[in-house]
């Protein structure tokens, strides 16, 4: 196929799992297309920048892309790799958004030097993260932990625990095998729900930008863009952002799908937790209906409690 483009862009973060992450897109572009000569583009985002506060009280997941996004809008980049869980559920509908790729470990990960799990923590420990969704699930299994803010990229974070900051941080499993920290992986936390989009790799760009399309199509991974399609949905209805604490994953086998999901209060006082099954046709209906289940079993009166908390 004749695409038209023989030269391609890619706008990242410059963290050094975001490097990552676009440089697995640009090799798979690169022994797709044999021929197309593919540049990195790194930038800092303003998420990049404001470490000394939870992303919840500067802007949330927007910060991350917004610059990104710029740089697609003025012709300096032909697409932009993203994390998923990092990109607002509502795009501008000039962008187009798919996904690359299969899916990595979704769960998160419990790292510490001297505990093996979360339940060999002692009452009092300090465990970092600075997620709203992880803090919900934390204190409400396991009200006797103390919980502080972690900012930083995934060699910082490590760093603050190997100097005794912490006893353990709470991490994104995929973010440290695609950095191959797979070893400070304690143990995972399977009965915790992760954050929509989780371990999935995104790709924006210009929806007129009918050839990049083309050049993507071929590096889509069905069932990770099933599980896209469900997550992203369940997320529009129940507000998902890092302002709400709000998890959904979609397992999928075959032509089907498992979505499971909460939305909760920070403090873990409040959880309504449901899921709901059916055919990856219906990926978009399923997710938008299971979070109008969870709205109407109490996530809408939680939601209007985040609302008067934060006014």
């Amino acid at each position: 196929m004749d695409t038209g483009a023989k030269r391609l862009r890619l706008a990242t973060r410059e963290s050094r799992l975001a490097l990552r992450q676009t440089e697995m897109v640009a090799a798979a572009l690169r022994a797709r297309h044999p021929g197309l000569e593919v540049a990195l583009v790194g930038m800092t985002t303003r998420g990049d920048q404001v470490l000394d506060r939870p992303l919840a009280q500067v802007g949330g997941k927007g910060l991350f892309v917004k610059e990104l996004e710029t740089a697609l809008d003025e012709g300096r980049a032909d697409l932009a790799v993203h994390s998923l869980k990092d990109v607002p559920m509502q795009l501008e509908p000039r962008f187009a958004l798919g996904t690359f790729g299969e899916r990595e470990t979704p769960v998160d990960a419990f790292c510490s030097v001297r505990y093996a799990s979360l339940g060999a923590l002692p009452a009092g420990a300090v465990v970092g993260t600075s997620s709203l969704r992880r803090e919900c699930q934390l204190r409400h299994r396991y009200p006797q932990l103390v919980l502080r803010p972690l900012r930083g990229n995934v060699n910082t974070r490590l760093a603050k625990l190997d100097a005794g900051e912490y006893d353990a941080i709470i991490l994104a499993a995929a973010g440290l095998k695609r950095l191959g920290f797979e070893a400070r992986i304690r143990s995972t936390l399977d009965e915790a729900i992760p954050a929509i989009g989780q371990g999935i790799l995104g790709v924006e760009y210009l929806r007129e930008r009918e050839d990049v399309a083309a050049l993507l199509a071929p590096l889509a991974h069905a069932p990770t863009a099933c599980a896209a399609r469900a997550e992203r949905a369940l997320g529009l209805v129940v507000e998902g952002s890092c302002e709400v604490p709000v998890g959904a994953m979609a397992r999928v086998d075959g032509a089907n799908l498992v979505l499971e999901a909460f939305i909760g209060m920070p403090d873990g006082t409040s959880i309504v937790r449901d899921q709901a099954a059916g055919p990856c046709a219906q990926a978009e209906a399923i997710g938008h209906a299971l979070g109008e289940k969870l709205l109407a079993a109490g996530g809408r009166d939680i939601l209007r409690r985040l609302v008067q908390v934060r006014a």
